[in-house]
């Protein structure tokens, strides 16, 4: 399979040459860990950097895991001889794995990174050559087409993608197969669409070398190729999102003007899912002057979904075009040229009056409730991955305030989550705090100021007493009206609920 100025691929229909493949790496532990192990902490990093002199450095002897990472990971020629004794080279050859370079001399016609998955599976990702090495900023100008491998964007979607068994879930845009990899492993039935045919065939790469279930693989832009009556459990997608003037790069642009990818992606999803299920998004929206971003991205949820979005960073105009065009390789080419590309960046933003883009997460949920739940926040601090189960919990989290008044919270039982701690803000040999700060050292790792009855409250949770006993003992404690504290105290409890400080028990 060929696309203007790309590399044939390697042949999908090839089960028996792909498990010897894969049966062959993995003997040599060209594994995540294995990786790690051989090159060390500094040489891997700087893999990521688009710097490979410490790991070509590594890798100068002769042992069947260099002479791998030489062959698929550096995109180094090497000896036949080399090759030969540890992969199934006449068969790899034969099925467009490899291909016959110099006198005697084998190279790789496609990368493949060993990955590892969120349960310690070890899995490839196949990918264009110089696709996996530093992201999206491996190798120079990008060709159109091209297919990258694993990036930040994409290990942060499969980190905060949920992860409970499901009947059928969609990948939109599957570039090289991330994915619908890690949904294959939770999901009986995978469908995974691109508009890009060429991420379509890496795709089945991926998921054949890793040892997982085939795809149902469909080519056609975001929801086209889905069947007007078919329904999901899951859909994620990291879509190709950048903000950008044309569409030069599939990988990346999504060719309709501003965030209208973005945009039209989540509005469309509610549809397509069956209730209770989830829809998990990266996207960028833009900060248009005059106007709040909050409401701008709260225009985009559909009907009859609850929604919690999560704005990571924001990126002033400059710093955003400046990223974008480097990503393309662009710094490199013609300084005429690049002020040219600079430009019409700047122009197309000027238009639409964009000060800024934001970029995040997007998580929506089909309910049946009436009042669908909508929460739209600035969060740029360091979390934990994974964040599955954190969003998970979050929407169980919603559901029961939504289904508790402030009666029925106060006959609750609450318990205080893992791993939170107190932290007391004042002047030294002070008598009080001047403040009480509640932290996570899980997950979102929050911190939420409280007052004395908060702390107290949620220093005794831990599900024996009701809410309302605890609330009473506390009142009894510090001299105040017992009926006064349950009054005022149920937003308090509301508000530890929601940013997850305390678990409802049922």
């Amino acid at each position: 399979m060929t696309d203007s100025g790309l590399a044939p691929l390697p042949d999908s229909d090839r089960p028996d040459v792909t498990a010897r493949l894969r049966d062959a790496l993995l003997a040599a532990s060209f594994t995540a860990d294995g990786l790690l192990d051989l090159l060390g902490a500094p040489a891997y990093a700087a893999l990521a950097r688009s710097e490979i002199v410490p790991a070509l450095r590594v890798t100068r002897g002769d042992t069947p895991l260099e002479t791998l990472v030489r062959l698929f990971l550096l995109q180094q020629p090497v000896p036949h001889a080399r090759v030969a004794a540890v992969l199934p080279v006449e068969e790899a050859l034969e099925a467009g794995w490899l291909t016959r370079v110099g006198s005697d001399e084998i190279a790789a016609t496609v990368d493949v990174r060993p990955y590892g998955g969120l349960d310690g599976e070890d899995w490839f990702i196949v990918s264009d050559l110089g696709c996996a090495v530093g992201g999206a900023g491996g190798v120079g100008q990008r060709a159109e087409g091209v297919v990258l491998g694993v990036g930040g964007a994409s290990t942060t979607l499969a980190g905060i993608t949920v992860r409970t068994p499901v009947a059928a879930a969609l990948d939109l845009g599957t570039g090289s197969g991330i994915q619908a990899l890690h949904a294959a492993q939770h999901a009986t039935r995978v469908t995974a669409t691109d508009v890009n045919p060429r991420a379509l065939h890496f795709t089945a790469l991926t998921l054949a070398l890793s040892g997982a279930p085939a795809a149902d693989l469909r080519e056609g832009s975001l929801f086209e190729p889905v069947r007007d009556d078919e329904t999901f459990d899951l859909i994620v997608s990291n879509p190709p999102f950048v903000i950008s003037p044309g569409a030069r790069l599939t990988y990346r642009d999504g060719g309709m003007g501003g965030d209208d990818l973005c945009r039209s992606l989540v509005q469309q999803a509610g549809e397509r899912l069956n209730e209770g299920g989830f829809a998990q998004f990266l996207a960028n929206w833009q900060h248009v002057a005059g106007e709040d971003w909050q409401d701008r991205i709260r225009s985009w949820v559909p009907r009859g979904c609850d929604a919690w979005i999560v704005q990571r960073e924001v990126q002033d105009v400059t710093q955003y075009a400046e990223l974008w065009l480097r990503d393309a390789g662009d710094h490199r080419a013609d300084p005429a040229e690049y002020q040219a590309r600079y430009d019409a960046w700047l122009d197309e933003f000027e238009a639409r009056k964009v000060k800024a883009v934001g970029f995040g997460w997007i998580t929506l949920r089909k309910t049946a409730a009436a009042e669908p739940s909508v929460v739209v926040e600035e969060w740029p601090h360091p979390v934990e991955q994974p964040l599955g189960e954190t969003i998970r919990a979050h929407f169980d989290r919603v559901d029961h305030l939504r289904e508790h008044d402030d009666a029925a919270l106060l006959e609750g039982h609450f318990r205080l989550a893992a791993e939170v701690v107190q932290e007391q803000v004042g002047l030294p040999g002070a008598e009080d705090p001047e403040h009480v700060v509640l932290r996570q050292h899980r997950g979102m790792r929050r911190a939420t100021k409280v007052d004395t009855v908060g702390a107290g409250f949620a220093g005794v949770c831990d599900g024996t007493l009701s809410a309302g006993r605890i609330l009473d003992a506390i009142a009894q404690l510090v001299g105040e009206d017992p009926v006064l504290l349950r009054d005022r105290t149920p937003a308090q409890i509301r508000l530890l609920v929601e940013q997850g400080f305390l678990e409802p028990l049922a």
